[in-house]
């Protein structure tokens, strides 16, 4: 095989290319991550920039070999019900030699086959380049290790981004408040005044949210609970909003300062795929472990962060945040419309800094004549 043969992988086209000196000998469709470019571990984005095949895996194994931790398991054929994300077929390993990519052996950023074949084309993995799986095999047996890899990263902006919070907005509880509430009255009334203090401004976020954790260290069965209560009281009309936003091309984000084992099954719920909030970590007998003490929303303008990063990610054409804190409020510079959400707490400094001002997630006339007209001139 000739050393001159590399690829190239096009985020913004979602296509795989096989180069051989000047001339493109193949092209492949390819999926990419869905939340866009990123080099974080845990970020379940697709790095950019150089790689070279370190490893190849699969070689002679049947069309659809389901591979864990890169050891066939199994089998899987088209039409297989299977709701993970599994690595079919073959595998290309890729070694990154930029100082950003440096990190993706072990991130286990692969090529490979998919049982997602439905979505090439368009965005969709978690980080690695998806292929078809009889198309992984054709690409696997054109490349050695040691052959080139170029991702681009996007240039062309598309897609529109709605972050949205969570307590408050998209439920009618706080869930550190419900937390604290299983502790009794003293530990409730505490924290209680610590959130309030946060929500309205008077204190840091990053103040207040060591201190209530210590106070309350819920274990998995109390985080359980406050998980169905969330469900249980969505606030009217959200449902509704979130289907009309996917339904016109916004990619709903929950954005929150509260906890994702809390917020998950609300978000599937809803139909939220993409939930940015406050890890907690458990024993192994359900005691409290501990939290993701430098998650950037436990801290002021952290998220502030959280929309730069994918906004960097996936440059898109528009960039709306909606909720009810002061927290979400200073989003503002960072989104082209902050939309004050009034329907549970009305807090009048959020009122006053907001672009737009919903009340009722039941009337949304006027909410959609606002983000119609965010980016236009």
């Amino acid at each position: 095989m000739t050393p001159s043969r590399r690829l190239e992988v096009s985020i913004d086209d979602q296509t795989l290319s096989v180069i051989e000196g000047d001339e493109r000998i193949r092209q492949f469709s390819v999926s990419t991550a869905t939340k866009g470019v990123g080099f974080v571990e845990g970020s379940y984005r697709t790095p950019s920039g150089r790689f070279v095949i370190s490893e190849k895996i699969g070689d002679g194994e049947p069309l659809g070999t389901i591979f864990k931790q890169r050891v066939p398991v199994g089998l899987w054929r088209e039409g297989d019900v299977c709701a993970g994300d599994l690595v079919l077929t073959r595998i290309l390993r890729m070694e990154g030699l930029d100082p950003e990519n440096a990190n993706s052996l072990e991130r286990n950023i692969y090529i490979h086959g998919t049982n997602g074949e439905d979505r090439i084309g368009h965005p969709a993995s978690q980080g690695c380049v998806r292929l078809a799986n009889t198309d992984v095999i054709e690409l696997f047996d054109l490349v050695d290790v040691g052959t080139e890899v170029l991702i681009h990263p996007p240039s062309v902006r598309r897609g529109k981004l709605f972050f949205i919070d969570c307590d408050s907005t998209l439920s009618t509880i706080e869930g550190i408040d419900e937390l604290a509430r299983a502790k009794g009255d003293e530990v409730f009334q505490r924290v209680v005044d610590l959130t309030h203090a946060a929500m309205n401004g008077e204190v840091p976020i990053g103040d207040v949210f060591f201190k209530r954790m210590e106070m309350i260290r819920p274990d998995r069965d109390l985080c359980e609970s406050i998980a169905q209560l969330y469900m249980e009281t969505v606030v009217s009309g959200a449902a509704e909003l979130i289907q009309e936003l996917k339904a016109d091309g916004w990619l709903p984000i929950i954005l929150s300062g509260g906890f994702a084992p809390l917020i998950r099954p609300l978000a599937e719920l809803l139909g939220v795929e993409h939930v940015e909030a406050v890890p907690v970590y458990f024993n192994d007998d359900g005691s409290y472990k501990g939290y993701g003490e430098t998650y950037p929303t436990t801290r002021n303008l952290g998220k502030n962060e959280v929309i730069r990063e994918w906004k960097t990610a996936l440059l898109p054409e528009r960039v709306v945040m909606m909720g009810d804190g002061m927290s979400d409020m200073e989003t503002g510079p960072d989104v082209d419309l902050f939309v004050g959400f009034g329907g549970v707490v009305a807090r009048p400094r959020v009122m006053d800094g907001a672009g737009y001002w919903l009340a009722d997630m039941n009337d949304r006339s006027g909410f959609w004549n606002a983000i119609s007209d965010v980016g236009k001139e």
